[in-house]
């Protein structure tokens, strides 16, 4: 059953499109670059159950089919999950599903699960790709799609990735990809569009393929806490692409975490600390067709040290060792420690990983040090748990790595469980940057560019000498930015946003249901971020801006109107 507003689950304002026949029907919705030969075409695909078929156009968009004769029925979102998929159960109608997690919990009337985010705190939210942030809401993990038959459902792969062993074929589809999801969409906006310029490689590879389809508009943040560096690029950048270029200079007004003014938001918002200085460098671009954005490139052109991990376990271990002990003395670490470390990880299950950090919280030990990849790391978080808090994260670790879906080698469970996070980010931000004016678009995130990353062995992405190497590869850039070794940091603008709104991040956070029902301890959460505020420790930060952002959706959690519901 469709909702009311005759998008399917896919709410209000978002493009759709359908085409039909004997054998189906086939609905695209969100940006999807398929023409309609093309989705015509597409139908086959339907008939055959061939659904991965179905997300190989260009663009960002969800999918939904329909087999005829009553056959399968069958919906996804993109591969980084930036167009998301949640469903449950319905007591009348079965199984229901929304692109909307709240919409969906409120028709069901699912509560939020306080435990779950006790232990996405704690530990991170990769070891339950399927559980959302609402008792009996399941969430259909990136590169997973729902297949729906006769009111049962069960997951299907959708990922469908063609590993390329020479890393220059490997670049070459990666540029292509790439080129095709920034120029297809400048083209189509008919006028100036937005892009950011941070002076990295990410939005600068944007910004320089964008501005050969059409005018750009860039912008560009500086503040006395952050790298002049990155300025300097952005300036240097822009004149090379000959676009149109503003640089905002911020204050204390825009420090992070200031939240006056923020609208709710769906899902948590990691971008929520950073309203004031987005709306402060967005002004000049508001309204415009759309607005390109780097985000996401770091998952698609680099990878972690899980990808010398993952060689460890497919027998490759001097290989690794040599790229490993190379890359910790490139960066003044021990390369003995650092090896060890990513050595017991090739020899540990996840399953078992998660296990110690299950008995290490119950017995309220610290967490275990790790000097390189870990598959459970329980970070300064884990230590703001109650010891109500530390049972609970510790019981559902237990349970943890129940849908081995991602691969059994550490490099394929990273770079899903980073792209993943990268879609969660750029998905619960939307509310944000609509209330500032702002389309972003995550060209790094389209389907086929992540295809065409991940086709790539994650060694070969990742640089011990050089910086993302096959994007140097992948898209012509000046020789300047390619050597560019250095990225700038944001601890010092962080640790000033703390200090300067510390009393109301304190009243936010002890106020909060994770600290009411006693799964946070909210003097540990005020020693942490006055460690932070006063420059003692740089370590929570990260937990911290997760906490706030959290605490500060915990507020009052938005649901959509039901309608953009669909039942089975």
């Amino acid at each position: 059953m469709d909702g009311g507003d005759g998008r399917g689950g896919f709410g209000v304002g978002v493009a759709v499109r359908e085409v039909r026949d004997g054998r189906g029907r086939l609905t695209v919705a969100g940006d999807c670059g398929a023409n309609a030969g093309q989705l015509r075409a597409g139908l086959g695909a339907v008939a055959a159950g061939h659904w991965s078929d179905l997300t190989r156009w260009p663009g960002s968009y969800w999918v939904r089919a329909e087999q005829a004769g009553g056959g399968d029925r069958f919906v996804c979102g993109d591969l980084a999950g930036v167009r998301g998929i949640w469903h449950a159960h319905d007591r009348r109608e079965g199984v229901v599903w929304s692109s909307d997690p709240g919409a969906l919990a409120a028709r069901v009337g699912a509560s939020v699960d306080l435990e779950v985010l006790a232990a996405h705190l704690a530990v991170g939210e990769q070891h339950w790709p399927t559980r959302s942030r609402w008792a009996g809401v399941r969430r259909v993990p990136p590169g997973w799609g729902l297949v729906l038959t006769h009111g049962t459902a069960r997951l299907v792969d959708i990922r469908d990735i063609d590993p390329i062993h020479d890393p220059v074929a490997g670049a070459a589809r990666l540029g292509e990809a790439l080129t095709t999801a920034v120029q297809r969409r400048v083209r189509a906006a008919g006028g100036p569009v937005g892009a950011d310029l941070s002076g990295g490689l990410d939005s600068a590879a944007a910004v320089l393929l964008a501005a050969k389809a059409g005018p750009v508009r860039a912008a560009t943040y500086s503040d006395a806490w952050t790298s002049a560096e990155d300025t300097s690029y952005a300036v240097r950048v822009a004149r090379h692409a000959g676009v149109e270029h503003t640089i905002a200079r911020g204050g204390p007004e825009q420090l992070p975490f200031g939240l006056d003014g923020a609208p709710p938001t769906v899902e948590p918002a990691p971008a929520v600390i950073n309203l004031a200085l987005d709306r402060c460098y967005l002004e000049p671009v508001v309204g415009l067709p759309l607005h390109l954005t780097g985000h996401g490139g770091d998952v698609v052109l680099d990878s972690s040290a899980a990808c010398w991990v993952g060689q460890v376990q497919r027998g490759a271990v001097r290989q690794a060792r040599r790229a490993a002990a190379d890359f910790a003395r490139l960066r003044n670490t021990g390369p003995g420690p650092y090896w060890r470390s990513l050595k017991k990880a090739a020899g540990t299950t996840p399953e078992r990983a998660a296990a110690e950090a299950a008995a290490r919280l119950r017995s309220g030990l610290p967490p275990a040090e790790a000097v390189g990849w870990a598959w459970c790391r329980p970070g300064p978080g884990a230590g703001w748990l109650t010891e109500h808090g530390r049972y609970a994260v510790a019981q559902l670790l237990d349970g943890a790595w129940a849908e081995p879906l991602h691969g059994a080698f550490a490099d394929e469970v990273d770079q899903w469980a980073a792209l993943g996070a990268a879609g969660d980010d750029a998905r619960a931000c939307a509310p944000l940057y609509e209330a500032i004016g702002i389309r972003p678009v995550y060209p790094f995130l389209d389907n086929e560019v992540v295809r065409a990353a991940f086709a790539i062995e994650p060694s070969a992405r990742r640089g011990t000498y050089t910086y993302k190497p096959v994007l140097a590869s992948a898209v012509p850039l000046p020789d300047w930015l390619i050597g560019r070794r250095s990225k700038g940091s944001f601890t010092a603008q962080r640790i000033q946003g703390l200090a300067r709104h510390r009393r109301t991040l304190e009243e936010l956070v002890v106020g909060s249901a994770l600290v009411t029902e006693g799964l946070v301890d909210a003097s540990r959460v005020r020693a942490a971020l006055a460690d932070a505020a006063t420059g003692r420790s740089a370590d929570p930060i990260a937990d911290l801006h997760h906490l706030v952002a959290t605490c500060w959706w915990l507020r009052g959690p938005v649901t959509a109107p039901a309608r953009a519901v669909a039942g089975c």
